[in-house]
């Protein structure tokens, strides 16, 4: 039997063609072209070399890049148990029927609605050890003696970049959160309220599970994110001093617009983008069995 298209069909493909075919020239084809070249020694201009796997095998052969892939982790980590700590906590306070929420809420998001430059350049003069305003307080305070140069010690480098990106960040989880309580019928609490439960034992058998989608969705577009930020950590330190904060993302700019190692770069890429997909899965995996 032969199927035919109705107009309804047709104008559903005319609305979705459009965010398709940008899908395919802005996500779908980069990737595909990333890959393409990892496989290549080249300058993207006149050297194509084709060198088939052996970019990822020098990758790693070189436990340098996987030492910056447990400091990525490690820098991902924090940053997002910052967030997801500040964000849930901020998410019930304003959920609360207070006064002045609205314009609490309009101040909370404001980090985030910040351009990453604007952040990583205020943040930047915080943290300055000549005319800093920290510096300035803590002295003032008789906390320290000396200026604390934050960006330029190994020690504090990793933890002020970590503060930064934390700031800079949490208002997302606070939003998702907070739209996902809001979600809640207020009649489930009612009937949990009349089964005799107390407060703990709302929000451990209604909110919590109520939450999980919105908890599950909001952890991984943070955690990858985060994993393949660029722009703070560049700002502030430039993967300094030393390899303090060389997060990978950091490493493959400089592989690339440094070096002029399109090949090098593009194969780190990839090996990045697995390593976030396969975060997203061991989520969904841990999420799916928690609530079984």
């Amino acid at each position: 039997m032969k199927h035919t298209v109705s107009k309804e069909q047709w104008a559903a493909y005319g609305f979705v063609s459009p965010a398709a075919i940008i899908l395919l020239l802005l996500v779908t084809y980069p990737l595909i072209y990333g890959a393409y070249i990892s496989f290549f020694n080249t300058n993207l201009v006149n050297k194509w070399d084709f060198v088939g796997i052996h970019q990822y095998i020098d990758i790693f052969s070189n436990w340098e890049f996987v030492g910056k892939i447990f400091l990525t982790l490690k820098y991902t980590f924090f940053t997002v148990v910052g967030h997801f700590v500040l964000g849930i906590i901020l998410a019930l306070v304003l959920n609360m029927d207070l006064r002045g929420r609205t314009f609490f809420r309009a101040i909370l998001i404001l980090p985030w609605l910040l351009p990453e430059v604007v952040v990583g350049l205020l943040w930047k003069w915080l943290f300055n050890p000549m005319y800093g305003l920290f510096n300035y307080i803590l002295m003032d305070l008789h906390l320290i003696s000396d200026p604390v140069s934050w960006l330029g010690d190994t020690y504090f480098a990793f933890i002020a970049v970590t503060i930064v990106c934390i700031w800079k960040g949490y208002p997302m989880v606070m939003l998702l959160v907070l739209a996902g309580l809001q979600s809640i019928s207020q009649d489930t609490y009612e009937a949990a309220k009349i089964d005799g439960c107390n407060r703990m034992q709302s929000f451990r058998y209604v909110t919590v599970p109520g939450l999980m989608p919105v908890l599950l969705v909001t952890l991984i577009l943070d955690t990858v994110w985060w994993f393949k930020h660029f722009t703070m950590i560049w700002i502030l330190t430039e993967g300094g001093p030393g390899d303090a904060t060389n997060v990978v993302s950091i490493d493959i700019f400089k592989q690339a617009f440094q070096y002029f190692d399109f090949g090098k770069a593009a194969a780190m890429a990839v090996i990045v983008f697995f390593v976030c997909f396969l975060i997203g899965y061991v989520y969904r995996r841990v999420f799916s069995s928690a609530n079984e």
